[in-house]
């Protein structure tokens, strides 16, 4: 399978191939439907979802995605998910940070850093996924401002770490929410300064736990 898919079975949070005791994708399910803006490569966009993947791909997938992730929906008894891919080991790298009403969900890879408006490098697999959940209810505006002020939380931790770059060419991040009239989540909101945390902390570790695969 090209995902590690066959006789899957669940270890929290994670699935394992029967066999192994490796967890190689995370799914994360919502007790509620929730409003989700992304640039996932499945169910991207604005969507109604009840629930995110983070799904394992080889290094060298060059595979047919949307098919791939439908399937990945299909086998897993899934509906309505949004889902992000990545090549880098799951279990080893993904960290989770909490700040107020906000949840964040990494994994890292940067082997292929990038400053945004300079010609990228050749491509290698490596890709930041970004999963914020929050508990509060905003406007699609909101959401919007919500990756921008997460993008720049993840900016600024590249930089803190001594990465001359801004992201890698491949990054993807979604924010989720209830429908809801908060209007704003920039800096220099609550919310904001929450989501700004959330990312920094959890990107930071994802990278630390990231370095250590590479030994």
């Amino acid at each position: 399978m090209l995902f590690g898919l066959a006789d899957a079975r669940s270890c929290g949070k994670f699935l394992k191939p029967a066999g192994t005791t490796r967890c190689m994708h995370h799914i994360h399910p919502f007790e509620e439907e929730m409003l989700s803006l992304s640039n996932a490569p499945h169910n991207g966009g604005l969507f109604k979802a009840r629930g995110f993947f983070f799904m394992h791909v080889h290094k060298n997938y060059g595979g047919d995605y949307r098919r791939d992730c439908r399937e990945f929906e299909r086998l897993n008894g899934l509906k309505n998910y949004v889902g992000f891919m990545t090549a880098a080991d799951i279990e080893d790298v993904l960290a989770r940070a909490r700040s107020g009403k906000v949840e964040a969900h990494v994994t890292a890879g940067i082997t292929n850093p990038v400053i945004a408006g300079e010609t990228p490098p050749p491509w290698r697999p490596g890709t930041i996924n970004i999963a914020l959940v929050i508990d509060e209810g905003l406007t699609v505006g909101a959401l919007a401002n919500a990756i921008m002020t997460a993008t720049e939380a993840k900016t600024y931790t590249l930089l803190k770490l001594g990465y001359n770059a801004t992201g890698t060419t491949s990054d993807g991040i979604g924010v989720f929410t209830r429908e809801g009239a908060v209007r704003w989540a920039g800096t220099a909101t609550e919310l904001g300064i929450s989501i700004g945390r959330a990312v920094r902390e959890a990107l930071e570790e994802s990278i630390r736990k990231w370095k250590k695969t590479r030994g």
